[in-house]
């Protein structure tokens, strides 16, 4: 009995449980839960811990953001992100076909789906890129390290080449080293820059002018696509062995760049940048609307794929300790991220003679023009080049798997026959081939202001309003009561009470704003000027334009209220 226990414990099972009856024959299980926590921290580590987080911490407040982002984490991160494990756990199905708990909210699964969508094609254009960036640091020097190249401008200016600094018709430096002359430059444009924008994209002057298909980025994207199909080509059981090093060795790479950057001149000073406290901050909404965002997209909660994963577990796998296991992985690897990209950009202000803010960036201008550049001044540069870029290349493959995965399991279920389930390696192929056709617009000359767009429009406040509706269905519709004794069935015991009360009541308030976001627009009312009588009387008037005269029907209430938003504007943030 000693031995069944253990065996069962290995396996995330409850003790008392045979593990035999848990394996699903028509679906398919994980080998072992260490591919299913491995596979959920590949998809919930992505690109925006190394690119966005440590730039938020730095602009909200340095350490004292950490408060906003660990609260965040307790009340709204950790409980919405067990509840999509449990939810698919339970129900062994895709974000499809978990709701039949209550099949008119099955539109939210088929939101989960479009969301998927929207960003598995945008996201594997940017893994396309950092395919690119691997390639070429594939040489002796570093083709962003100097101003010397065909497509660099007179305003280049590089960090490694004071002689570069009076290109063009510019007056030469003023005496001194070569910060002093850097800081005396004018219209300064970085090689790394220029190489980016003149070279990688050949950027068009408009979003409307596509201009041509840049075919280097267009076979990177190829490359990329078919990466992701060879490793999910047997779905769960494929992808579940190449997590081994996908999801392990970025932690590698991040803790070779640190060991470097930390040993570098001036990176206390941008670690300090990166954590010094500004505790005046914690009193503006803004901060905490970017730690309540953070925590929201980083976790990957409404995408679907965390309901996709833990359909594939044991029944009686223990998804609450998975949960608390993943978030905090998540996090604490946001926190770390940050050390290893301040240590470098603060030893690039050191050598630049400039402050930290001055070269402190986010996004694709952290990740191809700010950290390339810093990297040029490391000796050997192009291999922290390579482990750079390569760390890129796993952390957003980490992602794409499950996002690809989730569209077909949700198609997969659907349809449920026996023939699909044996065509499965089918219709894989046909969504990778589907993504790379729809991503070829994105490598175009005009394809990043593209990217852009769907990267903070597609699955914004959409994400916010799949979560609220998913809390209210499954604790007000279904029932809360029900959704206990399921997860007390299929765990052994019941959600922990701070659990309950968070997914009743705290989770839905903070992610869906309800002081905000539920009231009516102070334009609401009926469309035409006449109807507008007793309640509706002190409203907007009209604009000039329109040629009307309206008399308030209570002059002496008749104080007109300005116009006011929603609110979903402030939640439109990067998800990359």
């Amino acid at each position: 009995m000693v031995g069944k226990g253990a065996k069962a414990m290995l396996n995330g099972a409850v003790p008392s449980e045979a593990t035999k009856k848990d394996q699903n024959l028509k679906r398919g299980n994980w080998g072992n839960q260490i591919e299913f926590v491995l596979t959920s921290v590949g998809y919930a580590v992505g690109l925006g811990n190394v690119w966005r987080f440590p730039y938020l911490c730095y602009r909200n407040g340095g350490g004292a953001f950490m408060f906003p982002y660990f609260i965040m984490l307790t009340f709204c991160g950790i409980p919405l992100f067990f509840m999509e494990l449990s939810f698919g756990q339970f129900a062994s199905q895709g974000c499809l076909g978990v709701w039949r708990i209550s099949p008119m909210f099955k539109g939210v699964g088929y939101g989960m789906m479009v969301v998927s969508t929207y960003i598995g094609i945008y996201y594997n254009v940017v893994i396309c890129i950092a395919f690119y960036y691997f390639f070429s640091s594939m040489t002796p020097v570093l083709p962003w390290a100097y101003c010397s190249n065909p497509w660099n401008t007179p305003d280049c200016a590089g960090v490694l080449d004071a002689s570069n600094i009076t290109n063009g018709s510019r007056p030469p430096p003023l005496p001194g080293n070569l910060s002093h002359a850097l800081n005396h430059t004018l219209q300064r444009t970085s090689p790394s820059e220029e190489y980016w924008r003149l070279y990688v994209l050949k950027l068009s002057d408009d979003i409307g002018n596509f201009g041509e298909v840049r075919l280097p980025l267009l076979g990177c994207l190829g490359v990329s696509w078919v990466v992701v199909f060879l490793c999910l080509i047997r779905g769960v059981k494929s992808s579940g062995k190449v997590v081994y090093f996908t999801a392990t060795f970025p932690y590698v790479v991040l803790t070779i760049l640190f060991i470097r950057g930390v040993t570098l001149e001036g990176a206390f000073t941008g670690i300090m940048y990166y954590l010094t406290p500004q505790w005046d901050k914690i009193l503006e909404a803004k901060v905490w609307g970017d730690a309540a965002s953070q925590i929201f997209y980083s976790l990957g909660c409404a995408w679907g794929g965390l309901i996709t994963m833990a359909s594939y577990n044991k029944f009686h796998n223990n998804c609450y300790r998975d949960s608390v296991v993943i978030s905090i992985t998540n996090c604490a690897t946001s926190v770390y991220a940050g050390f290893v990209i301040f240590s470098i950009l603060g030893f690039m202000a050191s050598h630049l003679g400039v402050d930290v803010s001055r070269v402190a960036d986010h996004g694709p201008g952290l990740a191809f023009v700010a950290y390339p550049e810093a990297l040029t001044l490391l000796p050997i540069s192009p291999l922290w080049s390579l482990l750079f870029f390569f760390m890129l290349i796993l952390l957003g493959l980490g992602t794409q798997f499950c996002l690809l995965e989730t569209l077909v399991t949700a198609i997969v279920d659907e349809v449920g026959n026996e023939w699909i389930l044996q065509k499965k390696t089918y219709v894989t192929l046909g969504v990778a081939v589907a993504g790379f056709l729809l991503g070829i617009p994105l490598t175009s000359q005009a394809g990043i202001y593209w990217l852009l767009l769907m990267d903070n429009y597609a699955a914004s406040f959409s994400l916010v309003v799949i979560s609220c509706i998913m809390c209210v269905s499954i604790m007000y519709i279904y029932g809360h009561h029900n959704y206990f004794q399921d997860i007390q069935m299929m765990l052994g015991f019941p959600p922990p009470l701070f659990f309950q009360i968070c997914w009743r009541f705290v989770s839905p308030a903070i992610i869906f704003r309800l002081k905000n976001a539920t009231k009516p627009s102070r334009d609401w009312g009926p469309a035409l000027l006449e109807h507008r009588t007793g309640r509706y009387a002190r409203t907007i008037p009209p604009s000039p334009e329109d040629g009307l005269e309206v008399q308030p029907l209570h002059p002496d209430k008749a104080q007109i209220p300005t116009v006011g938003s929603n609110g979903s504007s402030r939640l439109q943030d990067s998800r990359i």
